[in-house]
């Protein structure tokens, strides 16, 4: 072997190794520039903030509009012309007492109630002078809510009581009353030996005819209320006592009423009620109003019980 051909098989090899070595180098170099890093957890996604409901504070219930605008009752007296001196709410309107009742007891029932309402409280009533506070309580209704008592007894209004000063709920059905300041149902009028500013104003009334388009001609007084009849009465005699007299009051006089055309006045006389004053009577027959005629013309009364009627020129019942 030549020098040249020894010389060429040496440096294949020679040239191999020194791309091993710049390849060891250079292996190194990427291993000390990339340093190992340690994996870390991806940063957890941060949302975005939600709305959230505040809490509600907790409070004490909120008294309804109608409990927080409660005014107490107040209780007056008044006096009646009819029956004295009564017990009234603020506005002048009658309270009433229920024989049926029991001392600090209501027996008033629901559908009761509604015809019936309460003085409610809410246990300090206003009392107005003459009223008797050792008389004053309060008793438990079904529905949690108190009534006023007077004397122990439940007190009540009475619907048809339109207007301060009616007192139409006296007697009605034998167990509703006024009750007067000493605690104690009035049952009948208490006759006053002194002229009450009404009588002395009296005017008196004046008995007209008029046509009803369906009862024909009838007893009317000078401003066209319709007059009546009581087929219970006795020939100049009431028998309409003081509650009765509430819903039908009397056709007053002091004995010399005025008379229209067509009325006889050979029929024309008076009757004395309990209380010392003069019912008009028409042939023989006392006459009176009904409290639910409210303008001219009513005939409301008519039939009433199958014992009230309107009467004719002549005398008669009509329609009986």
């Amino acid at each position: 072997m030549n020098t040249q051909s020894q010389f060429l098989s040496i440096k294949k090899p020679v040239r191999l190794i020194s791309m091993l070595v710049i390849l060891v180098f250079a292996l190194a170099a990427c291993q000390s520039t990339a340093k190992p890093t340690t994996p870390t957890k991806a940063p957890a996604a941060v949302s975005p903030p939600t709305a959230t409901t505040a809490p509600v504070p907790t409070s004490a219930p909120v008294a309804s509009p109608t409990a927080a605008a409660f005014d107490e009752p107040t209780i007056n007296v008044f006096t009646d012309p009819v029956l004295g001196k009564i017990l009234v709410d603020g506005k002048g309107m009658t309270l009433y007492i229920f024989t049926k009742d029991e001392p600090g007891k209501s027996n008033c029932n629901a559908g009761c109630l509604a015809k019936w309402p309460p003085l409610l409280t809410q246990g300090t009533p206003k009392l107005g002078d003459g009223v008797n506070a050792s008389l004053v309580g309060s008793a438990m209704l079904a529905d949690g809510t108190q009534i006023v008592t007077y004397n122990k007894m439940p007190l009540y209004y009475w619907v048809n009581d339109t207007m301060s000063g009616q007192t139409t709920g006296q007697d009605v059905g034998g167990v509703w009353y006024v009750v007067s300041p000493d605690g104690m149902k009035v049952e009948a009028a208490e006759a006053s030996p002194t002229s009450t500013p009404a009588a002395a104003a009296f005017d008196e009334p004046t008995i007209n005819v008029f046509t009803d388009p369906v009862l024909g001609q009838i007893l009317v007084d000078g401003k066209g209320m319709t007059l009546y009849i009581f087929t219970k009465d006795e020939p100049g005699k009431s028998n309409c006592n003081a509650g009765c007299l509430v819903k039908w009051p009397p056709f007053l006089t002091k004995g010399s009423p005025k008379l229209g055309a067509g009325v006889d006045d050979s029929k024309l006389g008076t009757a004395t009620l309990a209380d010392g004053t003069l019912i008009v009577t028409y042939n023989q027959m006392p006459l009176y109003y009904w409290f639910k005629d409210t303008q001219p013309g009513d005939t409301t009364g008519q039939g009433v019980g199958s014992v009230w009627y309107v009467v004719s020129p002549d005398g008669k019942a009509v329609g009986r």
